[in-house]
């Protein structure tokens, strides 16, 4: 007895093709290329898709840059921010909090730029970063020098001779102190070696994740090719 089959009913037994078997198929619709064709960072994609790609990818310019410096900066604040905060709230003194701070402003860059990248932006990146983990030291080191005034005063209040008041220090000259010190900070930390390395060492990597976020998007685009494109 033979089973009736209606048509257009997909069969299990037969193989049925939604595009001709061995046509190439564009990468970003999924449809069978006919005709010419461009290449995007290496594989086939249709004109008409080709066009949305090069709509949508983040153009370079002077105000993308300034956009990606703004953001980097609050970026940095944040960072900071979360570095002193965290040693203030614990007490103890985290390197790789760096990472962090890395991935926050490589983020706010590429956030504040719309995507666009490139050695400007890295570099920026790379800047911003360590500023961020190196400062941190200075709200730490007030935190500290506010801690030890308190101390010295209580003890003066109870008449200890061995406390002297310690020489004022013009507010201006101060910040350029705090300044200077905050920048050198994590060399200065090379006093205890150990702990000194390892905190550069990861300073570096965090540096390194800001640096490869801001790289850019390559997109590479070749065509149009009027060759039959290459099954895939």
């Amino acid at each position: 007895m033979e089973e009736k089959v209606s048509n257009g009913v997909p069969q299990f037994a037969t193989a049925e093709y939604s595009t001709p078997p061995g046509a190439a198929v564009c990468k970003a619709c999924g449809k069978s290329i006919s005709g010419a064709y461009y290449r995007v960072n290496g594989v086939p994609v249709c004109g008409t898709c080709v066009q949305g790609i090069k709509d949508q990818a983040p153009v370079d310019s002077h105000s993308a840059f300034v956009r990606g410096i703004c953001f980097g900066i609050g970026g940095a604040i944040l960072g900071l921010a979360l570095y002193a905060g965290f040693a203030l709230a614990t007490g103890w003194i985290v390197g790789f909090v760096s990472l962090a701070v890395g991935y926050i402003v490589g983020k706010a860059i590429v956030f504040g730029s719309g995507g666009a990248g490139g050695r400007r932006y890295q570099v920026a990146a790379v800047l911003l970063t360590y500023i961020a983990v190196s400062m941190a030291a200075v709200p730490i080191a007030i935190s500290q020098q506010m801690k030890q005034k308190s101390a010295q005063q209580r003890a003066a209040q109870a008449g200890d001779p061995t406390t002297a008041a310690e020489p004022r220090m013009s507010p201006l000259k101060a910040l350029g102190v705090l300044t200077l010190v905050g920048l050198a900070s994590p060399f200065l930390d090379l006093s205890n070696p150990m702990h000194g390395v390892i905190g550069l060492i990861i300073l570096v990597v965090g540096i390194r994740i800001a640096w490869r976020l801001t790289a850019g998007r390559a997109v590479n685009i070749v065509g149009p090719i009027n060759d039959l494109a290459p099954a895939t």
